[in-house]
């Protein structure tokens, strides 16, 4: 059905600002580079992309009666911590599953950040040892049954909140705000670079901007380290979504491009290129960005724009999806 038929719970401030990086651009003496916020979307902790998902996925929590919010991520998870405020929002309860996806050796690394903002925001959290993975895992589904062992009713958000039916919904409808606001503003992003890891952000970027049947490029940087798995769920999460959305044919594989080089051999591992990313993002723009999701789209971004892969005649729209809070966790490297 048409995407603006899906029932959808308001979360964030309105369209996500948009705003031209100048100063970036003409270091570049390439395209000229513009930001949407997502990291400015919501008064509800800071915000993030998953914030604008959980949009689509509230309707259905409160229609099944849900009284808990079971999600799962790394111990810096910008998406349990969106979780844990929608959560804190509706009045219902969370159970966070945080796995040890990074192997990071900061000692306030499980204390700082996103974890710290999430125990504020009174959810419980399970500190698991295990593993990355995007798939879904056992402590999820054992924090699942133990919410129903103790009389609760849950509702189970996977990682990002990718993995769902309605996952891709958010950024389907990013794409038709977009498309308003290139009216608005005058100008059309011929190029959209965001960071993909569990998938549905550039998922529903692509379901979206595939009924507008202009030439445009979505590229997806990627930061999971395990590019042909997100590939695949970047591309099934499309062809999902445009079905749910009526797109009315099949996402072609041309629209589907996920591009590595930057992600390093380990997720949320920042490399040199993710740390100058950062440096040179906050020192020209005073925008702040992390080294687990923005520092690796961001660097992506900074050599394709240098090496003519996005010409300078382009308009190209950088999506901030919102991880600073993480910044915490990786103090070492900044000193």
């Amino acid at each position: 059905m048409p995407l603006a038929d899906f029932p959808r719970h308001p979360l964030l401030f309105g369209p996500s600002p948009v705003h031209p990086l100048d100063r970036l651009s003409d270091h570049l003496g390439g395209a000229r580079i513009w930001a949407k916020r997502e990291d400015c979307n919501s008064g509800l902790a800071y915000g993030g992309n998953k914030t604008r998902k959980l949009e689509y996925l509230v309707p259905d929590a409160l229609a099944r009666g849900a009284d808990t919010l079971v999600t799962i991520g790394g111990i810096q998870s910008n998406h349990t911590r969106q979780v844990a405020a929608v959560a804190a929002r509706l009045g219902l309860k969370a159970v966070l599953v945080q796995e040890s996806w990074v192997d990071w050796p900061d000692a306030v690394n499980d204390k700082v950040g996103n974890i710290l903002l999430s125990r504020v925001m009174g959810a419980e959290v399970r500190l698991v040892d295990a593993g990355f993975g995007i798939g879904a895992k056992d402590s999820w589904h054992r924090a699942l049954a133990d919410v129903e062992a103790g009389g609760g009713t849950p509702y189970a958000i996977p990682a990002g909140a990718s993995d769902h039916p309605l996952g891709g919904l958010g950024f389907a409808n990013w794409a038709y705000e977009v498309e308003r606001q290139e009216r608005e503003l005058g100008v059309f992003f011929d190029t959209i670079v965001v960071c993909s890891v569990t998938g549905s952000t550039q998922a529903g970027m692509i379901a979206g901007f595939a009924g507008q049947d202009r030439p445009r490029r979505i590229l997806g940087i990627d930061a999971s380290a395990t590019i042909d798995e997100t590939h695949a769920q970047v591309a099934r999460i499309a062809r999902a979504t445009a079905e749910l959305i009526g797109l009315g044919r099949d996402v072609r594989d041309d629209e589907i491009t996920v591009l590595a080089g930057w992600a390093g051999d380990l997720y949320g591992i920042p490399v040199e290129s993710t740390l100058d990313a950062i440096r040179l993002t906050g020192r020209l723009e005073g925008m702040i960005i992390d080294p687990v999701y923005e520092g690796k789209s961001m660097a992506g971004l900074i050599d394709l724009v240098r090496g003519g892969d996005i010409p300078p005649t382009s308009n190209v729209l950088y999506a901030h999806l919102g991880g600073q809070p993480a910044l915490n966790a990786y103090s070492g490297v900044f000193r």
